[in-house]
């Protein structure tokens, strides 16, 4: 036990102390003032740490070397701003249609193999959207199967003789990135229609609603708030994708940074990019918090009975269907029919050192994240639960962003400065010992793990902040009226209560660590390949049969996520038993 003199009680003063827990929040009342210091102040270097490379950013945008802007704004930047937006116009009506559409049909009709499309459709999420583009691609291009099989069938010579959609443009871009990303409004979609309460739909239908009445009029508006928090984030995916829209000669404001920065060699100019890139973002998050800025929708009843489900006719049920079958055959069952059939084609020529070699790098990277990502969040979140003050909240949020950041933005804010710290680093030790560090950051995978670690924080803190939240204030005090020490009652206490919650943090992080390429081709050291790197390299020399295996290996590790959140949302219903 400490003496009493070493422990020093929570007293509300006029003056701030950082070493005061604040009178009546969660935390512990009682806190040895070293072990408040290591929190405390801990919470605040991760949380700074963190935030640098955004700050980085705008930084080297508002103070370039070179300042190319004027050129970027009367020449190439309304250009990259017309497609951006044209992009994600068109991904996020299409994602809006797939995804409320679909949720509606599984959650609420009576359906055949309603319990098979429920976690069916997140299926998509699992495969990354450039690895679609090149499926499609590889089928529907002139030389592909589908026109080879339409010249030999009605005796075409050249394209001249028949008109054949062609898919790398932006309405192509457009398609597969809803087919892929439609998955993030489903599962919200669905999750909020869960949620509501069958007497307010029961109410409808007395006065005479029909059900496509109720679905317009009721259902819809209570689940609005939770349809475009989907959306946004699909947009936000949309907005870091680089290669479905490289492969599709799209020219966006993710491409506009690899052009300025590696094809004319400006990183400041990369930088002005990058930061028009966080104002898009900025704007998204606004736009989502101020479309519900006044909604407020509460049940007035605790009544959530199994939901009955509307019967469908023939015709209904039909199309029905095609709404859940189509997004998943599309945007699932072919990309992955055609991996497995060129993977187990060109086997020998995929199964190789180097396929090893890459998927070691790609399980070495990710997991190195998730173990920096995971512990971070852990640690935050509950210096948090002892310290709920506002300047420390407000740095974990902001900590928390990185995931909407592209990751090429990302990786402007860690490389340019790990490579000054670098040189100057290096110069030193030229000019004091006469020798030379070489490069001790940037260039190496410490940077990219730092990069996933940033990007991915927010989704691994969400799951940790959540799973903590539902651990009562009262199990902290009386871990610490028994004298557990902090550090011990998240030990003994807390672990084994959201080990759940850490589990699905971790498995989200790497999953994503896995398929990230944007920050991995900046970030990445020479010689150094991931699978999502390698993948990326064949398909765009036109060999995506090489890169087949390593493409269905992404795909099989993404599938596990999906199932973690078909079983979360299914258990998501208030009275629903485990």
């Amino acid at each position: 036990m400490k003496r009493d003199e070493d422990i020093r009680p929570t007293v509300a003063t006029e003056t701030f102390d950082p070493m005061r827990t604040p009178t009546g929040s969660v935390a512990m009342r009682w806190l040895p003032r070293r072990q408040s210091a290591i929190w405390l102040f801990g919470a605040f270097v991760i949380a700074l740490l963190v935030a640098a490379p955004i700050v980085a950013v705008i930084y080297i945008a508002l103070f370039p070397t070179e300042n190319i802007w004027p050129h970027l704004a009367s020449t190439m930047l309304p250009r990259y701003l017309k497609n951006t937006g044209i992009l994600m116009l068109g991904v996020g009506v299409g994602v809006t249609l797939i995804g409320v559409s679909s949720a509606w049909v599984v959650t609420m009709c009576k359906l055949p193999g309603k319990r098979f499309f429920e976690w069916a459709m997140l299926l998509p999420m699992a495969v990354p959207a450039y690895i679609v583009a090149y499926v499609y691609t590889d089928l529907l291009e002139y030389a592909g199967p589908l026109q080879r099989m339409l010249r030999d069938v009605f005796g075409w010579q050249s394209a001249r003789d028949y008109w054949f959609p062609d898919i790398r443009t932006k309405g192509g871009a457009i398609v597969v990135l809803s087919l892929t990303l439609y998955p993030y409004v489903y599962m919200l979609a669905r999750a909020a229609f869960l949620a509501q309460s069958i007497c307010v739909l029961e109410a409808a239908r007395i006065l005479g609603r029909s059900s496509w009445n109720s679905f317009i009029t009721v259902a819809l508006p209570l689940a609005r708030p939770a349809i475009v928090v989907g959306v946004v984030i699909a947009l936000m995916e949309t907005l870091n994708d680089f290669g479905t829209i490289d492969f599709f000669a799209v020219h966006t404001l993710t491409a506009g940074i690899f052009n300025v920065w590696l094809g004319m060699g400006n990183a400041g100019g990369a930088a002005q990019i990058a930061l028009t890139m966080l104002a898009v973002v900025i704007a998204l998050l606004v736009i989502e918090r101020y479309s519900r800025r006044r909604q407020r929708f509460h049940d007035t009843t605790n009544r959530f009975q199994e939901l009955p489900g509307y019967d469908l006719g023939p015709m209904g049920k039909v199309g029905a269907l095609a709404v859940c079958i189509l997004p998943i055959l599309l945007g699932f069952v072919v990309p992955s029919a055609v991996l497995i059939y060129y993977s187990i084609g060109y086997f020998d020529q995929s199964w190789t050192s180097d396929f090893f070699e890459f998927a070691g790098n790609s399980l070495l990277v990710s997991g190195l994240a998730t173990l920096v990502a995971v512990g971070c969040a852990i640690f935050m979140g509950y210096a948090l639960r002892l310290f709920p003050q506002p300047l420390l909240k407000f740095c974990v949020r902001f900590s928390s962003v990185g995931y909407a950041v592209p990751g090429a933005v990302l990786a402007i804010g860690v490389l340019i400065p790990f490579a000054r710290l670098d040189n100057a680093v290096d110069a030193v030790m030229r000019d004091t010992f006469g020798i030379s560090t070489g490069l001790l950051l940037s260039g190496t995978v410490f940077a990219l793990v730092f990069a996933y670690a940033v990007r991915f924080m927010a989704v691994s803190y969400g799951s940790i902040e959540a799973a903590l939240g539902k651990v009562r204030p009262s199990m902290d005090d009386a871990a610490r009226t028994l004298g557990e020490s902090p550090w011990g009652t998240l030990k003994r206490i807390h672990f084994p209560m959201v080990r759940g919650g850490i589990l699905a943090a971790s498995v989200l992080v790497f999953v994503d660590g896995m398929k990230e390429l944007p920050a991995t081709l900046i970030l990445r050291p020479f010689n150094f390949d991931t699978l999502a790197t390698y993948v990326y390299q064949f398909a765009k020399d036109e060999m995506i049969e090489q890169a087949a295996l390593g493409a269905l290996t992404i795909v099989v590790v993404g599938v596990i996520p999906v199932i973690m959140l078909s079983r979360a949302i299914s258990r998501s219903r208030p009275g629903h038993g485990n």
